[in-house]
């Protein structure tokens, strides 16, 4: 498996916006579906966005549509959260993923690598 490097991570005040990246190496078969998820404390690890890599589909969770928009540079083999309107919910660590089994993204789908995880802070 290879490796995946989270950035952009940070502090931010209610309604800023903030950039996430995810280095991905060393990955010697082809990425298919890459995605974002968030753990807040206390609470479950759920899905924030994913993207088909050969298609381009997007998905996004409720909560973040119109706010967050995923996005893949494949020059550089790096993934991409643009967080716009932060909100005080959206305090979490958020963990980049890649996935080489399939060939497109799948609903509720586990993926098989994980980043180390980056921390999102928004005050209010």
């Amino acid at each position: 498996q290879g490796q995946l490097v989270e950035s952009g991570g940070g502090s931010v005040q209610a309604g800023g916006s903030l950039r996430l990246s995810c280095a991905a190496s060393g990955y010697t078969v082809r990425v298919y579906c890459m995605g974002w998820f968030r753990q807040a404390p206390g609470k479950e690890r759920e899905a924030v966005a994913r993207i088909s890599i050969a298609s381009g589909t997007t998905y996004y969770a409720d909560s973040v549509k119109g706010r967050f928009t995923i996005s893949q540079d494949n020059t550089k083999n790096t993934l991409y959260l643009q967080m716009n309107s932060l909100e005080s919910e959206d305090t979490a660590m958020y963990y980049c993923a890649a996935d080489t089994r399939y060939p497109y993204c799948l609903p509720g789908m586990q993926f098989e690598s994980w980043g180390q995880g980056i921390l999102v802070t928004v005050s209010s």
